[in-house]
């Protein structure tokens, strides 16, 4: 992300414009799942497609098979947070969510609900 950018978003997500920002996952060619963070799902999603230099490095070695899961989550600061507990799943626990199309957060601590 430019530097002109990154600023921008701050300037905005600080002012209370509606920035809204959410967690994504990405199932691989080979069924990995690849989760990120983004402020516009779609376009991040063809950028990791296109496998070019703003794709993630991880996913120009393992292809992007198909967007799976969408959750919008509100600030920068919250998605980082469900992100990392996301992350730290079992690769079981993150396919039943996938599966279920829902997954339920504490909204002050980012920690996932069971």
């Amino acid at each position: 992300m430019g530097k002109t950018l990154c600023m921008t978003l701050a300037l905005v997500e600080r002012s209370g414009c509606a920035v809204t920002w959410s967690l994504y996952v990405i199932r691989t060619v080979g069924g990995c799942l690849y989760t990120g963070i983004a402020t516009d799902v779609r376009r991040r999603y063809r950028e990791h497609a296109n496998g070019g230099p703003k794709a993630a490095k991880y996913l120009r070695a393992h292809p992007p098979r198909e967007l799976v899961f969408t959750r919008r989550l509100g600030s920068r600061s919250l998605a980082l947070k469900v992100e990392y507990r996301f992350k730290r799943l079992s690769k079981q626990d993150k396919e039943a969510i996938v599966r279920a199309g829902k997954l339920r957060i504490d909204r002050t601590s980012g920690k996932i609900r069971r």
